[in-house]
């Protein structure tokens, strides 16, 4: 009997199919499930390392278990010995890590290795770095759990060759060296483990470190001196390791390679401000006569060597084909049934994806099933896992310790232990934020449950990757949340299953992101004209401004940055500049973290709900000229969402179009917008328990947008009368900001919008929608580009929702300043289609 036709998989816990029947069971469970896809199982490829790759180092991965690499490992691991960037964008579990790790474990190792030792050439026997420095051994230990330096060499006088090698491998020469860079402190410990499990067999040339925020500084300095694979983040990258480059000087000589992992994550703001430090980077190896060649990682991805070529600035080759094998993937769209509350304006209001989930998980549980369900909140996992617990006492006591949370903010061994209690099967169920998203290893699951799309299609298959990681077959079920774009993909499965995931955007020549790295780039070494190139078109003409600003100071051999503080910390890579603002806890003055400036008058209102580390706090007092907000520890029955209200004033247009005798544009604009309330929801029901009014400062946003205008004659046609126009346009444009993501790589929480009847600048009814960043992200130039499918998605998502007059799952906006009045369903069915058909848009779909 094939392996597909058993009820039970081969593990003796229920197939995908039954158990995916199991949860379905029931006419009202039944209905919940809109659309199954079945993925075939897939036959995996072998191939055979290429020449370059070192024998130690194939006889390292044959120790751990693996003989030949998969096809595109060995395709990936020949362009980089070649010296050729390359990205590798397959699949979840597809083994990426090693496609990396194999030239790069062969490049660090010595040229030449004597019979008894493993070490550099020639390594005198002795202390090296700091009193007490710390090297990494066979035990995989990071700097503080291996072998210490002085220990080795007393052992080297009469003890084990063990430690003799370790001295020895502390005090030799640098040599080769690699940088590995990982959007999360996480993931780069994860990494650390692996590759020091995996090198163990090589000896101490291959000395992995992580240098982050959290390494302490007795160790730094030996990272500094010692490590020949050092893992560490953007942002330790764009603070400590390029200001100090002086210190890192022999590391950055002999730097071989810079992989990347995740590289899909640096999308938008965040991924323009990565660009920029990576072409800073170049610019120090440079230096140092160093040219690395960059080893890029990624989830299946839109056109990656485009976008990993526009990332570091360097010509990247991609290998996308997937030769791993995969078991078969049962893969479930639910939509949760309505309830009997009501919404604003009498909406019906659908049950919470969080509280599907809960109930979801702990069936699946019952089981027998190893289940992870991906949340959008740290609140959200501590309340699926809490429900579970819950409803698996009332039928077992012991089955409640089998469920936890998983998320950031635990401690490095708290979150190791989870992911050895999941291994094992001791934990059966686990509510996690994207912390488990990306890259750790949690092999062994056999069903992913997802609360919303989360955000992107690339993220989606990252998720859904994370059960059969090991060809066994697997189920995911998305759960829908009560919002447009996720009502939209369970009733249009084709968005999901038949189209290829988006392009990552993002804008590395954006003044905002560029302009504060050019004055990095010059503190670090003076800024020359034949550097200009390397920042991009924008550069040339940003330097003078920064000159007239006295920034910069030119001189003979070069611009100069002129102040005394760090240039480093004008910019926050991952925010937007600005003092951030400190959350404070009000009886004991202790400081409970930050939020960025842009988002503290949404954030940290005065009754704003603030999470911290799974406790919840009530902010009491927002002090903007102090940069203060005050908390208090609190366990509200509810959440908070801010409203605000916008004003759009256009600056430039750089290109417009007709369709017929509307018009879309693409250009610069000035937002100004204020929070002026928030509104108190119930958790699990999502019911409004309230609005309080706030009184906060107006913020204004120099930003990239687009936006379309319709005439009068064409709403006539249109039957629009001048009353419907403006819940017309209102509607439009929520349902609008709601269906982007599935256009481009943001969150609709990254965009925002305003219509307007009669709007000044274009002298007609226009609506309009921006990036949320200053100078923009990417966005906006993305829903141009894509315009007529993403306004044709938002006529679908309007008009095939099933409420009367709309609701949250086609045209209310959870943050509308307006109260989501006026809103005119029908009508805005309407001027789409009036919009629609006024001309043939000849740009490319995504």
């Amino acid at each position: 009997m094939a392996q597909d036709q058993l009820p039970q998989s081969a593990h003796g816990r229920p197939s995908p199919r039954t158990a995916l029947e199991r949860l379905s069971a029931g006419a009202d469970r039944a209905v919940r499930i809109t659309h199954t896809e079945h993925l075939p199982p897939r036959v995996g490829r072998h191939a055979s390392w290429p020449e370059g790759i070192r024998p130690e180092v194939v006889d390292a991965i044959r120790a751990a278990g693996i003989d030949r690499p998969w096809e595109h490992q060995a395709l990936a691991a020949g362009h980089a010995l070649r010296g050729e960037s390359v990205v590798v964008a397959t699949g979840t579990a597809s083994g990426k890590s090693l496609a990396y790790l194999a030239p790069v474990l062969s490049a660090l190792l010595p040229e030449q290795r004597g019979a008894d030792d493993t070490g550099a050439p020639g390594a005198p026997d002795g202390p090296a770095g700091a009193p007490g420095a710390q090297v990494p051994g066979a035990d995989g230990g990071r700097p503080g759990q291996a072998v210490r330096a002085g220990q080795a060499v007393r052992a080297g006088r009469g003890g084990t060759a063990a430690a003799r090698r370790a001295g020895a491998g502390a005090a030799g020469a640098r040599g080769p060296t690699a940088l590995y860079l990982a959007p999360t402190k996480a993931l780069a410990a994860d990494q650390r483990r692996a590759v020091s499990a995996l090198a163990a067999p090589l000896g101490t040339a291959v000395r992995p470190a992580v240098y982050d925020g959290d390494t302490p500084f007795e160790e730094r300095e030996w990272v500094r001196r010692h490590g020949t694979y050092v893992l560490t983040n953007p942002d330790m990258l764009h603070r400590g390791i390029l200001p100090g480059h002086a210190r890192w000087s022999s590391f950055l000589r002999g730097l071989r390679y810079v992989v990347i992992d995740e590289c899909h994550t640096y999308r938008g703001v965040f991924g323009s401000h990565v660009a920029q430090v990576l072409r800073r980077l170049r610019r120090i190896c440079a230096r140092y006569g160093a040219e690395p060649v960059f080893l890029l990682a990624s989830a299946t991805a839109a056109d990656p060597a485009q976008a990993a070529t526009r990332l570091t600035g360097v010509p990247v080759v991609e290998v996308t084909e997937d030769t791993s094998p995969r078991g078969e993937l049962a893969f479930a769209l639910w939509e949760p049934p309505l309830t009997e509350l009501s919404g604003e304006h009498g909406a019906p209001v659908r049950r919470t994806a969080t509280a599907e989930c809960a109930e979801l998980l702990t069936d699946l549980v019952l089981q027998g099933v190893r289940t992870v369900a991906f949340v959008r909140s740290r609140r959200s996992a501590e309340l699926v896992a809490l429900i579970a617990q819950e409803r698996l006492a009332e039928i077992d006591a012991s089955l409640p310790q089998r469920v936890a949370a998983y998320r950031g903010g635990y401690l490095p061994e708290e979150r190791r232990a989870l992911e050895r209690d999941l291994h094992s099967g001791r934990l059966l169920g686990l509510a996690s934020t994207s912390a488990l998203e990306l890259g750790v290893d949690v092999s062994g699951l056999d069903a992913v449950l997802l609360a919303g799309y989360p955000g992107t299609r690339a993220s989606l298959w990252q998720q859904a990757g994370r059960a059969g990681r090991t060809a066994q077959g697997a189920l995911a079920v998305m759960v829908g949340r009560d919002d447009p774009l996720d009502t939209y993909l369970v009733h249009h499965p084709e968005a999901i299953f038949e189209r290829p995931v988006e392009s990552t955007v993002l804008d590395p020549d954006n003044p905002y992101v560029l302009a504060p790295h050019l004055c990095a780039a010059a503190a670090e070494l003076p800024l020359t004209d034949d550097d200009l190139a390397l920042f991009g078109p924008e550069a040339a003409d940003l330097v003078p401004q920064l000159e007239k600003r006295g920034l910069l100071r030119r001189r003979a051999n070069g611009w100069y940055w002129t102040r005394r503080e760090r240039a480093a910390d004008l910019t926050d890579i991952r925010g937007e500049g600005g003092a951030p603002i400190q959350v404070v806890e009000a009886g004991t003055g202790r400081l409970l973290g930050t939020v960025d400036a842009s988002s503290a008058h949404t954030t940290v209102h005065e009754g704003a709900v603030h999470l911290h580390q799974g406790r919840t706090y009530l902010v009491r007092h927002l002090d903007l000229d102090d940069s203060v907000a005050l908390v208090e520890r609190a366990d509200p029955p509810f959440s908070t969402m801010a409203r605000d209200t916008t004003d759009v004033r256009v600056l430039s247009t750089d290109v417009e179009e007709p369709w017929g005798d509307a018009r879309i544009h693409f250009g610069s604009v000035e937002v100004t917008h204020q929070v002026v309330s928030y509104l108190r929801r119930r958790l699990l029901t999502g019911e409004i328990l309230g609005e309080s009014k706030l009184d906060l400062p107006p913020r204004t946003l120099r930003t990239r947008a687009v936006w379309w205008t319709v005439t009068d004659a064409q709403l006539d046609a249109a039957g629009i009368h001048p009353e419907e126009l403006p819940g017309a346009l209102h509607a439009a444009e929520h349902a609008s900001i709601g269906l982007l993501p599935l256009f481009a790589t943001c969150d609709r929480w990254d965009i925002g919008g305003v219509s307007i009847p009669l709007h000044a600048d274009t002298g007609l009814p226009t609506v309009f929608v921006y990036d949320g960043h200053p100078g923009g992200a990417g966005f906006a130039e993305r829903a141009f580009r894509t315009a007529r499918g993403w306004l044709a998605a938002t006529r679908e998502a309007i008009s095939s929702c099933e409420c009367d007059h709309g609701c949250p799952s086609c045209v209310q906006s959870p943050k509308c300043g307006n109260g989501n009045d006026p809103l005119d369903k029908a009508a805005a069915v309407r001027l789409l289609d009036c919009l629609l058909a006024s001309g043939q848009d000849p740009r490319p779909q995504p």
